[in-house]
């Protein structure tokens, strides 16, 4: 298993916008096959970041949601929707492996 660590730099004036983008992300990682474990938006602290987790069973199964998500249309209008409104500033990927009990 693997997790994907999602960091944003957003634009806290438009974290309504981002809100919906995160909305529709995490119905879109479940449609190609991973599991989201949500969006965490910013309540006190830095008003401008955000984080995402959500995991793959393998990181080959990553790679087919990553290649999947540039074709899916419902993808690329999410993608659009972030260009469009410029809620999201810049974003940093991690992918790790986690450690259970």
């Amino acid at each position: 298993m693997i997790t994907i660590h999602l960091r944003y730099e957003i634009d806290p004036d438009k974290l309504e916008e981002f809100t919906a983008y995160g909305r529709e992300w995490i119905r879109l990682v479940n449609k190609l096959g991973g599991t989201h474990h949500g969006y965490f938006l910013p309540a006190e602290g830095d008003s401008d970041e955000a984080f995402a987790l959500f995991t793959f069973p393998s990181l080959a199964a990553y790679e087919v949601y990553r290649n999947a998500s540039f074709d899916d249309p419902e993808c690329l209008a999410a993608f659009q929707f972030a260009r469009d409104t410029q809620c999201i500033r810049r974003y940093e990927r991690r992918i790790q492996k986690p450690l259970f009990e």
